[in-house]
């Protein structure tokens, strides 16, 4: 990668001589449209115990529903970040808006499992809002604002973080899932016109190529491994149809080096990517947003899983009902004897408006604050510092979750702290990418994050998934002193598949804090992107 002397004067569309009014009006556009991505999430996330029953048979496979959205998310965000850099940053980011209002109407409206995931396929478009806006911002702001804007844009200003959960939790309480879906494309629908009007044009352009060959072998072999990952328990993990998966999408993800070493124009410049400027930040994302996904996913879940004195009950009532139905007797309730095995601990049945309020909110407003904070840390001592801070929240987090007590305290302490880390590490990322390349590889190289954040949240999700196969909780159930095969509770697991998965997170994370430890690169203040 070249370390000459970069080309100042190329003409951006830099607003240098705007009023603040009108660079702040502009930022906050852009980070609201951004925050398109996030807000699903955070819903979405956090609303699966309830999309999961009209979905009969999916069990934990509804991870799924967050899982294909990072997958593909993460092999089109390099794509659409080259369209950007050859086509306009503007005109992806409507583009983007309008295939996302797409899928959430797919979504709001079918019961059709495999047309609900070619909806969030279709919404995943949006995870590439983040790659753009570091863009434009790059593009379009002073230098001096660069760094403060790229940490407001990684943590947002509140309608994801705050907004999101209680909306969520009041839409799916109140309406149902299908309310969070039309509400996602009733928001989105009413940024474009203001992304339109508002944001202008970035005058930067690449005249290249767009390698779709390369773009299909990344998602192709991510696809196929990402796959093996998740069903490799319920097919066998090294039985020859189900490696062969694996065997595939680990020969199209070398085929795609070896072909992007050969092609004029690749979709990632091999070079660009083995950078250690680069390879250290994208391998550092690719560990740390394990821990991301899972958590998110994990404390939600839990959250609102009804307690053990009530799963029980349930089924208790259930079998006395059907046996006095198959006998034609009155049955005296202690005469259906019910016990869960493995068991849980944790449960508190909260709705997801009451998860926003006692454990989500809390979060969200730490997770905005340093964000920002974050921002201006980077532009005084760089921004490895907070990188290095976040990955130490993150991996503490991660054994306190898995060894402490699965409470709503704890939930909500463990959670808060976490929090400070994922405003931190979603700051620092797009600065020091932002730092690490020329005006020109910007959108292509902020699509490399993005593929490695998405792939290590489908990861992460894929992989607690497989832990939770491995603990569904079966009811053992006693009628009249004769006991019956254990009957299958759905979606409900056991303590111990979430608890590997939060000692996953706390590995995932210590490996990412050695990378940062060991970066060089971050040790100087932030500079807006003159450091190349």
């Amino acid at each position: 990668m070249s370390t000459s002397t970069p080309q100042l004067d190329i003409d951006t569309g830099r607003l240098d001589g705007a009023s603040r009014a009108r660079l702040f009006t502009v930022l906050a556009v852009i980070v609201l449209f951004s925050e398109i991505a996030p807000m699903q999430y955070t819903i979405v996330a956090a609303a699966l115990q309830k999309i999961a029953p009209t979905f009969p048979g999916i069990g934990a496979n509804i991870n799924w529903a967050i899982i294909v959205f990072g997958l593909i998310g993460a092999a089109a965000s390099p794509l659409i970040g080259k369209m950007s850099d050859v086509w306009g940053k503007k005109r992806m980011f409507l583009v983007c808006g309008a295939l996302f209002v797409i899928g959430c109407v797919l979504d709001a409206t079918t019961s059709n499992w495999g047309v609900f995931l070619f909806g969030r396929c279709l919404q995943a478009t949006a995870i590439a809002t983040a790659v753009i806006a570091y863009g434009l911002i790059r593009d379009l702001m002073p230098r001096k604002f660069v760094p403060l804007g790229l940490g407001i844009t990684a943590t947002g200003l509140g309608v994801s973080s705050i907004a999101g959960p209680l909306l969520g939790g009041f839409l799916v309480d109140n309406y149902s899932w299908r309310a969070i879906f039309w509400c996602l494309a009733g928001f989105t629908l009413l940024m474009l016109p203001l992304i339109w009007l508002i944001v202008p044009e970035s005058k930067l352009r690449v005249t290249e190529r767009i390698d779709i060959v390369g773009a299909a072998l990344l998602s192709g072999g991510a696809t196929l491994t990402l796959i093996y990952v998740d069903k490799g328990h319920d097919w066998g993990w090294s039985r020859p149809t189900t490696l062969a998966w694996l065997i595939a999408g680990i020969a199209l993800l070398v085929l795609f080096v070896v072909v992007e070493k050969r092609v004029s124009t690749p979709i990632m410049d091999m070079k660009l990517l083995f950078h250690p400027r680069v390879a250290l930040v994208l391998a550092g994302a690719l560990f740390a947003s394990l821990q991301i996904g899972i958590v998110s996913y994990a404390i939600a879940y839990m959250a609102q899983t009804p307690d053990v004195a009530t799963v029980t009950a349930g089924v208790q009532q259930g079998s006395l009902a059907k046996v006095q139905a198959m006998t034609g007797q009155p049955l005296p309730p202690e005469a259906v004897q019910v016990t869960l095995d493995p068991g849980y601990t944790y449960g508190s049945g909260y709705t997801l408006l009451e998860f926003a309020l006692r454990i989500a909110l809390l979060g969200s407003v730490v997770t905005m604050i340093c964000g920002a904070l974050a921002g201006l840390l980077a532009r005084r001592i760089g921004a490895r510092i907070p990188l290095v801070i976040a990955l130490a929240i993150f991996a503490a987090s991660g054994v306190a979750f898995a060894l402490l007590p699965h409470t709503t305290t704890v939930f909500l302490v463990v959670n808060s702290i976490f929090s400070i880390g994922f405003g931190f590490y979603y700051a620092a990322m797009p600065i020091l990418m932002v730092e690490a390349v020329p005006q020109e590889q910007q959108g292509i190289s902020l699509g490399m994050l993005g593929v490695m954040q998405s792939m290590g949240v489908a990861i992460g999700l894929a992989i607690v998934t497989a832990f939770l196969h491995t603990t569904a909780m079966r009811a053992m159930i006693t009628v009249g002193g004769q006991q019956t095969p254990p009957t299958p509770i759905p979606d409900i697991f056991g303590d111990h598949g979430y608890e590997l998965g939060f000692w996953l997170c706390a590995i995932a994370s210590t490996v990412a804090l050695i990378l940062a430890v060991i970066m060089r690169h971050g040790r100087t203040p932030a500079t807006g992107g003159i450091a190349h």
